[in-house]
């Protein structure tokens, strides 16, 4: 609803769509004022039924107005039933995810939901998928394989589960299980944003390390023909342990590997003096090396202040290692969360956080849109809902939701009350900023009952 218009919008994948939505009109009897509007968006067909009164109805128009809502819901119900079985792959490959966080284990934002849905997704089509992450939780469900390799001297121990046909598997080692014990949604690499463990290159060069053994260490693993995707700076060492150390030994000849960058603004930036640690050869550091402008790491020793920003420490230059320019040197593929994202990080120094040149001279990356697991986002089965509904209710349900949020906080129940939601971290590189500047004008406009624009 919007002002004394009712508008329906159904995603369609063909001119199939168009005819549902026409015969449907037509079969209901639907008032003549009823206007369609066809037109593609995100390589979809986006079908518009508008002219439908919302509110102040007569006893004709109201019959007229439960036959809309009817046939919203029913073609609701065709948008979410016509969806088709993924479809088999001819060429089904051994496929390895190796990143910090995975959902529902370990989550501190989009990386963990990633890799918690998208290798289920790909078991699907018929690949072998292992995702590989630390064990920073006495996790119920997990158990120890018994299994134990020696990296970097020290005695690695790996946990092992299966989840709607994917191997979950965990690194054991008190580096990561001591530090965030109990605290697995916010403490994985520091006690609080800018202020990173001291030793986190130690901890993530194991880590990598690792998960490189653990193809061919498990009896269920895939051995040294495999595809690995490293995520971000904690696994970009795997590309440039297999590049460096692996392959130059004739060890995983066959094997490649993708590095997808989900956040380039943390980019694993550490002293020249972490190179020691690290167990690589001295050309790593051709990949490794980086010049910025920042006379701090940010960790436990010379945190971020809360009130600061990076800028305000600058001067420089400082010699440092980056993780991150190393990853994306040494993959065989860069990868990124959205083809728009992959635009912006190779644009300038800015977007790209002054790693866009490196991103150039490897040819790009290739945006891939994250995609959502309907499983765990799924109203029908969400215990946060005061009341669950699908796709036969979701009308009803979503309006309850929304009666209820307005109750919790002490606001007016209003169905006609707009409702604004942002999911993001409340940060300056998620856009919240340019939120909070419109915000005001918006509701203002919306209060007034003005157009809002762009």
């Amino acid at each position: 609803n919007a002002g004394n218009t009712r508008e329906l919008v159904v995603y369609g994948q063909s001119q199939g769509v168009k005819m549902q939505v026409q015969s449907q009109l037509s079969a209901r009897s639907a008032p003549v004022q009823a206007k369609m509007v066809v037109r593609p968006h995100l390589g979809k067909m986006v079908v518009s039924v508008r002219g439908f009164p919302a509110r102040s109805l007569s006893a004709p128009l109201a019959r007229q107005a439960v036959t809309v809502q009817r046939l919203q819901r029913k073609l609701v119900v065709q948008a979410y039933t016509n969806g088709s079985a993924p479809e088999k792959t001819s060429q089904p490959m051994n496929i390895v995810f190796v990143s910090a966080e995975v959902a529902p284990w370990s989550k501190t934002g989009g990386l963990g939901d990633v890799v918690g849905g998208l290798p289920v997704e790909l078991a699907k089509r018929g690949h072998k998928v292992i995702s590989i992450a630390p064990r920073y939780d006495q996790y119920s469900d997990c158990w120890d394989t018994s299994v134990v390799v020696n990296v970097l001297g020290e005695q690695v121990r790996y946990f092992h589960a299966i989840k709607q046909g994917v191997h979950r598997v965990f690194i054991d080692h008190p580096w990561f299980l001591a530090k965030v014990w109990g605290k697995t949604g916010s403490k994985l690499y520091g006690a609080r944003s800018g202020s990173d463990y001291i030793d986190n290159h130690k901890r993530f060069s194991l880590f990598c390390k690792a998960a490189i053994e653990a193809t061919r260490a498990l009896p269920f693993g895939p051995g040294e023909d495999c595809v690995f995707v490293a995520n971000d700076w904690h696994s970009a060492l795997v590309p440039l342990l297999l590049k460096d150390v692996y392959q130059p030994s004739g060890q995983y000849k066959n094997a490649k590997v993708a590095f997808c960058i989900h956040n380039i603004a943390f980019q694993g930036r550490f002293w020249p003096e972490s190179f020691k640690d690290m167990a690589l050869p001295q050309k790593a550091l051709d990949r490794l090396g980086f010049i910025d402008g920042y006379s701090k790491v940010f960790d436990e020793k010379s945190p971020l202040d809360d009130d600061a920003k990076p800028t305000d420490i600058m001067g420089g230059p400082f010699d440092k290692l980056n993780w991150m320019k190393a990853g994306i040197l040494a993959s065989d593929k860069v990868l990124t969360v959205s083809p728009n994202y992959a635009s912006e990080i190779s644009a300038n120094a800015e977007k790209g956080v002054e790693l866009d040149n490196y991103i150039r001279q490897v040819g790009g990356a290739e945006g891939i849109v994250n995609g959502m697991d309907v499983t765990e986002w799924n109203p029908k089965a969400d215990k946060y809902l005061p009341i669950n509904y699908d796709k036969n209710s979701v009308f009803e349900g979503k309006a309850a939701a929304k009666a209820a949020l307005q109750a919790e906080l002490g606001l007016p129940v209003d169905p006609t009350a707009p409702l604004f939601g942002y999911i993001g971290r409340l940060e300056e590189q998620k856009g919240v900023d340019i939120l909070l500047a419109v915000s005001v004008q918006m509701l203002t406009r919306l209060v007034l009952g003005y157009p809002v624009t762009s």
